[in-house]
């Protein structure tokens, strides 16, 4: 690797600090001395998006890629690309409201992380890491602790659009969303903070997606039994402490704080009742006093 060192000239050790740098480019150039390093020069990783490569070899030396995440389509890699700021925090909003419902109901495993699986369709194989991913446990092929891919066919599948480009679109809205029915995963949810490509699927007895119809604005799911959020909250994404009383949520969210403050207003209750019945206590005393000239 090679630095450059800028060493003034005795001509120049006279002059202002800044005249160095107001010298002709030339003179300033011939004073520039190169250094030498016998340190390797840094080489940065490049993606290897389009390479057609093996399922073997997928699974040998890209699905755990240190530097990229790739999914397989069909012979050819294909990198998920890079997400922004508002499309993180509304991944994560969801996320949180279902790990709310998850924790008052355990039916299911949740991944949030790039876990694989397997697509064998009829015309053709890819290998798929959902942005979210749930098995239930129902489902007759269980989701190992230690397993890093799901041999099985998730229950609901969540991704966080990609739109960098209109390929990028299209493979969330039109590609996977063939690929997830044609395997029969139940659900399958795109969040889009801008909305336009936003869009919640259950998986219908012929096979097909059919968009789950939102009522008063909140998405019922089909697969988790009382699951449910208003679409509007994930542009809004309020705090999950503001849900409690909101009664699209409170039945699943923060039920520990819901019955702490149920049990403090109790004893505010009782308090007040405790204070009224010695009040009037009181009151009689002082009237019963009052007859009796004491």
């Amino acid at each position: 690797m090679t630095t450059l060192q800028i060493t003034p000239s005795v001509a120049t050790l006279d002059l202002p600090a800044t005249a160095f740098y107001r010298l002709p480019l030339a003179d300033v150039l011939e004073q520039v001395k190169p250094i030498k390093s016998d340190e390797p020069e840094e080489i940065w990783p490049k993606s290897e998006d389009g390479l057609f490569v093996s399922e073997e070899v997928y699974w040998a030396q890209y699905y755990a890629h240190p530097d990229f995440s790739y999914e397989w389509n069909d012979g050819y890699l294909e990198e998920k690309p890079m997400t922004d700021y508002i499309k993180t925090a509304t991944f994560h909003w969801f996320t949180k409201v279902l790990d709310s419902y998850l924790e008052v109901n355990p039916i299911a495993k949740l991944m949030t992380l790039e876990i694989g699986f397997r697509l064998a369709l009829p015309h053709k194989t890819t290998i798929r890491k959902p942005d979210l991913s749930l098995v239930l446990h129902s489902n007759l092929i269980a989701l190992g602790d230690t397993d890093r891919t799901y041999r099985g066919t998730f229950d609901l599948c969540v991704e966080s659009l990609s739109d960098s480009s209109k390929k990028e679109i299209e493979r969330d809205t039109k590609v996977k969303k063939g690929e997830y029915a044609g395997i029969r995963v139940r659900e399958y949810y795109i969040l889009d903070p801008s909305g336009v490509h936003q869009a919640f699927y259950y998986r219908n007895h012929q096979g097909i997606y059919q968009p789950i119809q939102a009522i008063d604005g909140v998405i019922r799911s089909t697969v988790l039994p009382g699951f449910q959020f208003r679409i509007a909250d994930l542009s809004r994404r309020p705090p999950l402490i503001s849900l409690v009383t909101d009664n699209v949520y409170r039945n699943f969210v923060h039920l520990d704080y819901q019955a702490e403050k149920a049990r403090a207003e109790q004893e505010r209750s009782r308090a007040e009742q405790e204070k009224a019945r010695a009040d009037r206590a009181e009151r009689e005393l002082q009237l019963l006093k009052q007859k009796l000239g004491l």
